[in-house]
């Protein structure tokens, strides 16, 4: 695998043992400076609960609220994982609101209104009439990382970037340390984009073309715990390109806990790699899920390759501009990748990249991947799988991983057995 060596110096305090690892070029670990395995690393809106399709959306220079069409289902129709939802993906009680955006009416659901209450934190929830509505975000909510925050839109309220900005952002300064985070239950993120700012030096091919930054379409999290139910994401994007960046929907780094998914939606949604959701350093537990429609749009996936690239990025000599990962991207040392009850089908991954329904690299080969109740079909990629121990040994034509063990039950996976 290869972390960039900004990513390394957020976890230097906490992980002292990362280092980072270069690929063989086909997908299968190589090492890395510490001797330990690595891998070839990076590797208009739907309906939700908000009532994003047809929603009338006020002018951006208002940031106001309009009326929406009805809600549609989030989650997999057809999910059902037999072991049960995890207590900490059951909703959060929303009975005492910290804050109550609205008064009454879909005209009082102003952003300002909302960007003030995500400023406080704790329990948010809507009173905005009787419809859907739609609230224009003109620029990124910063949540506290101090404290716990709830967003309950009631299968009512959809949150649109407009396609300009990223919807909310997370940023605590340690890393696999806060015990605090955000639940996003009930609602919709559509349209938000993260710009990235910070260019790879032009260099020829194949050296990495790109982005080093902008992470997160609709919401970037560091150091924090998230929980998402019942919840859809669509047509969010981050940086088009980049070895090292990714996450159309929601992007999370350094998590202590990680992040929890319970019965929503990701559909067209794109990035570089991880073109629904990008996990880094974070455990990623998805239940009764759909990912549709989601595209990583990078190409060449990632290596150090100083034979082939003499300029340097993030101090090693890159190769490959991403495309890892079409819609779950999961990279780090001993964190686990659990699905259950999930469908992921219709998602690509990037020209010569990996990993059209997952990619998931255990650097240390210490991380489990359990597939369980779920189908994963129709996704395109290349693929690989790493194994240490267990008897699966391939997991299919949909997924690149490097892994301890891979558990795999009541479940279809294209390729797979």
């Amino acid at each position: 695998m290869q972390i960039s060596k900004r990513w390394l110096s957020y976890a230097a305090l906490a992980v002292p043992a990362l280092g980072a690892g270069c690929g063989n070029g086909d997908g299968r670990g190589g090492t890395d400076a510490l001797g330990q395995a690595g891998s070839e690393h990076t590797a208009g809106a739907q309906g939700g609960p908000g009532g994003a399709a047809g929603a009338s959306v006020a002018s951006a220079g208002s940031g106001a609220a309009g009326s929406g069409a009805g809600p549609s289902p989030a989650g997999n129709p057809d999910g059902v994982c037999r072991a049960g939802i995890p207590a900490l993906g059951k909703p959060a009680d929303t009975s005492k609101p910290t804050t109550v955006v609205g008064t009454g009416s879909a005209a009082s659901c102003s952003f300002s209104a909302l960007n003030a209450a995500v400023k406080t934190g704790g329990v948010i929830t809507f009173d905005c009439g009787t419809g859907n509505v739609t609230i224009l975000v003109t620029a990124t909510m910063k949540l506290p990382t101090n404290k716990n925050t709830v967003i309950d839109g009631g299968n009512r309220i959809t949150l649109d970037g407009g396609e300009a900005v990223q919807i909310l952002r997370f940023e605590s300064p340690d890393f696999r340390a806060n015990d605090n985070g955000l639940t996003l239950q009930h609602i919709s993120l559509v349209n938000g984009k993260a710009t990235p700012t910070e260019a790879i030096p032009t260099a020829p091919a194949p050296c990495s073309q790109g982005f080093n930054d902008g992470e997160g379409g609709a919401l970037f999290m560091r150091d924090g715990a998230l929980t998402v139910i019942d919840s859809i994401f669509t047509n969010n994007q981050a940086a088009p390109l980049g070895p090292d960046t990714g996450g159309g929907a929601i992007y999370i780094l350094g998590s202590k806990r990680g992040a929890l998914i319970v019965n929503s939606t990701f559909s067209k949604n794109t990035a570089s790699n991880a073109g629904a959701v990008g996990a880094l350093f974070s455990e990623l537990d998805i239940y009764n899920s759909l990912f549709t429609g989601n595209k990583a749009t990078g190409h060449d996936a990632n290596n150090n390759q100083p034979d082939k690239c003499s300029a340097m990025n993030n101090g090693q000599n890159e190769t490959g501009s991403g495309g890892n990962g079409g819609p779950i991207y999961s990279d780090g040392n001993s964190v686990n990748v659990t699905l259950c009850g999930d469908e992921i089908t219709g998602n690509s991954a990037g020209a010569n990249a990996f990993g059209g329904g997952l990619f998931f690299t255990s650097n240390d080969m210490m991380g489990t991947l359990t597939i369980t109740d779920t189908t994963m079909t129709n996704n395109t990629g290349g693929s690989w799988t790493q194994v240490a121990t267990g008897s699966v040994k391939n997991a299919g034509s949909a997924v690149g991983v490097n892994a301890k063990s891979i558990t795999i039950d009541n479940s279809t996976l294209q390729g797979y057995p």
